[in-house]
């Protein structure tokens, strides 16, 4: 092997490891963010924000789209609130979760299994009982220039969250808020969530989270 050779080799040995100690130091600040971003949210009783949700549908080359207000109360309460003609009622009261497309004769219920729905509901993973912390670990962290945010890429420890691939967070540096929710499950999926004027601690009114059954609307368990 020539000089050059063996001087060629040496850098890009060097560059390896530069770069791998650069994405390990990514990697733990990133945990460092996630931690904090979960010790704030943990901290609130309640939560509200308007979202913009974008579902693709596979094999359709569609997305479906959907915008509204969400609210949470502790524990495992909360409500979707959809605007325009194609409305679905989204309600969890602590106990049950209930489910209705729009224009639907029929209404879903089923008990609550929150490593079941935290691959449903972007935000039970980080409003939920558990600690999303101990459920995911940060794969990936990017700082995303100019803007003042994160991203973080979260894989599953363990068999903590079977149905989901990894989630990809983008949070707020300063305000530890996060701004967006991205969930690919294993099956090829994935769920997108934007947010706006996210309110922690916001007082709700008393009933919001009482299930009204719909007049003519049968309810189907399971």
């Amino acid at each position: 092997m020539s000089r050059h050779q063996v001087s060629g080799a040496v850098l890009s040995a060097l560059l390896v490891f530069m770069l791998s100690a650069a994405h390990a130091a990514a990697e733990v600040a990133g945990e460092a963010l996630l931690r904090e971003v979960a010790r704030k949210y943990s901290a609130a009783r309640t939560f509200s924000a308007g979202f913009r949700q974008e579902v693709p549908l596979q094999n359709l080359g569609i997305v479906r789209k959907a915008s509204g207000r969400v609210f949470f109360e502790r524990p495992l309460k909360m409500r979707w609130d959809y605007r325009g003609k194609d409305a679905q009622v989204f309600l969890a009261d602590g106990e049950h979760l209930y489910f209705r497309p729009a224009d639907s004769p029929q209404l879903f219920r089923r008990k609550i299994d929150e490593k079941a729905l935290g691959g449903k509901v972007p935000l039970l993973l980080l409003f939920g009982k558990g600690d999303i912390t101990a459920m995911f670990r940060v794969e990936e962290s990017v700082s995303l220039k100019g803007k003042g945010e994160t991203a973080l890429r979260l894989v599953p420890r363990g068999d903590g969250a079977p149905e989901v691939r990894r989630i990809d967070l983008v949070v707020g540096d300063a305000d530890l808020v996060v701004r967006e929710v991205h969930i690919y499950d294993r099956l090829g999926g994935s769920n997108h969530l934007f947010l706006d004027e996210t309110v922690l601690d916001s007082s709700l009114p008393d009933g919001m989270f009482r299930f009204r059954k719909p007049e003519g609307v049968k309810v189907v368990d399971g």
